[in-house]
């Protein structure tokens, strides 16, 4: 009863006040199939010491010397113990919403510093701090992009994240809002030019593209640019790998911006927390969902912060809102400044080269193995998609058993890919591991079906 100290009668009074006659009663709507008749499997009872000793062997079991070819979304990359130290601060992780400016200038410089490295990352004017993740900043980027035009129609790149994709589809389904895919071409695996030209009308709000795209290509931003605008439509780019912000060209001709900072400073960890980012024009900065810190001087002339910008349904009137997010992220904010000023200019341009330099040796390797081959010509980052004489799936069963998660299996997203794999390599991938991948390969294809 430690965790739930009601007594029996306490209990019967509950009951009683909502109209149950026992706990079978409240718990009737759920299956009996489904009920919990016995008590958990579990160890014990054990100490406090003895718990902390069991957990611990638990988490070194997530350890064990495996080598990871993962990305798709979420990256790997050296963070340095900085950022750690001053994100723990209890000024900032026991901080939540910078409501009242005058007692939460800490939070707003970090806030207000973060959109402006930002802006200077993706060559944009304005950059907000607070969107969820790169997919809530995709759907709210093409929302902002049917206010501004006031069309209701977005065509997007089948070659985004699919789960960003599934999300947008789920935004548009409530909001009177048509999205429609244009596939990638199979030689290039970027955008299909004379598919999204043949779809552009009067009625397109936004073409959404992604740059790296999720085969990890790098897509064509000024032509497609051109197109959307010649359409009087936007173009909206979605960055999931934001690293390579720190070797491409800033997506200058974008209208909107909605990116995934996680790669700066923020580890994986099973998928999240995450940071999103939207930046902007400043002219389209009225239709931006979320907050915006700026930089101010009080009555003394003494450099201040302040909320410059808040448009969603808790600061102003529900029909003037740009946006319910709820929340402005600005501990993950924090992590990506505090880890992008460790870095500096030459620092990211650095990480950035050893990624692509990476990525080009581990191509290498896996194309000198008889039957692979890369399975687009345009160009990549750190991630690029590989083809193989037999199932992805098949052949990271077995790569399993050598302690290595192999590609991602694109047959999961793209029924027709089943023999592709998306491989990502990050400057914390080592060349021993590299060449442990190429060599586990050509063994398990090398046996028999």
């Amino acid at each position: 009863m430690r965790y739930l100290p009601k007594s029996d009668a306490e209990r019967r009074e509950m009951l009683a006040a909502i109209g149950a006659k026992s706990i079978e009663d409240l718990f009737q709507s759920i299956p009996e199939n489904f009920r919990l008749r016995s008590p958990l499997n579990l160890p014990g009872p054990l100490s406090e010491a003895e718990i902390i000793e069991y957990f611990r062997a638990r988490a070194a079991e997530n350890s064990l010397g495996y080598s990871s070819f993962l990305g798709a979304g979420i990256y790997s990359h050296l963070r340095s113990v900085v950022t750690d130290a001053i994100i723990q601060r209890g000024e900032f992780l026991t901080s939540y919403t910078p409501y009242q400016a005058e007692i939460s200038q800490g939070t707003l410089q970090a806030i207000f510093e973060f959109q402006t490295m930002m802006c200077q990352l993706t060559g944009q004017e304005v950059a907000n701090a607070s969107m969820y993740d790169g997919s809530t900043a995709l759907a709210e980027a093409v929302m902002m992009a049917e206010r501004i035009t006031g069309r209701s129609r977005v065509l997007i790149a089948r070659s985004v994240h699919p789960e960003y994709r599934a999300v947008l589809r789920t935004y548009a389904e409530n909001q009177s809002l048509t999205a429609e895919e244009i596939p990638f071409a199979a030689a290039s695996g970027q955008v299909d030019l004379e598919a999204l030209r043949a779809a552009l009308n009067s009625e397109t709000a936004a073409v959404a593209i992604q740059s790296p795209n999720f085969l990890g290509v790098l897509e064509q931003l000024p032509v497609v640019a051109g197109m959307a605008h010649a359409a009087g439509a936007l173009l909206v780019v979605s960055i999931a790998e934001a690293v390579s912000l720190g070797a491409v060209r800033p997506p200058e001709e974008a209208d909107i911006v909605a990116m995934e900072g996680q790669s700066f400073g923020l580890a994986p960890s099973y998928g999240g927390p995450l940071v999103g980012v939207i930046a902007t024009k400043e002219k389209n900065v009225r239709q931006m969902p979320g907050r915006l810190a700026g930089q101010t001087t009080d009555h003394d002339g003494r450099r201040g912060f302040v909320l410059t910008l808040a448009t969603r349904e808790q600061h102003i009137r529900r029909e003037k809102a740009t946006s319910n997010i709820c929340t402005n992220q600005a501990l993950c904010a924090l992590a990506a400044s505090v880890h992008l000023c460790l870095l500096g200019k030459e620092g990211l341009r650095e990480l950035a080269a050893q990624n692509v330099a990476k990525a080009r040796f581990a191509l290498g390797e896996l194309e000198k193995i008889p039957g692979v081959k890369r399975a687009f010509s345009g160009s990549c980052f750190n991630e690029f998609a590989v083809e193989f004489p037999r199932s992805v799936k098949m052949i990271n069963h077995d790569l399993l058993k050598d302690k290595i998660i192999g590609p991602l299996p694109l047959g999961h997203y793209y029924p027709d890919q089943t023999r592709r794999g998306l491989v990502c390599v990050t400057e914390t991938t080592t060349r021993a591991e590299i060449e442990r991948l190429a060599a586990a390969v050509r063994r398990i294809l090398e046996q028999p079906v």
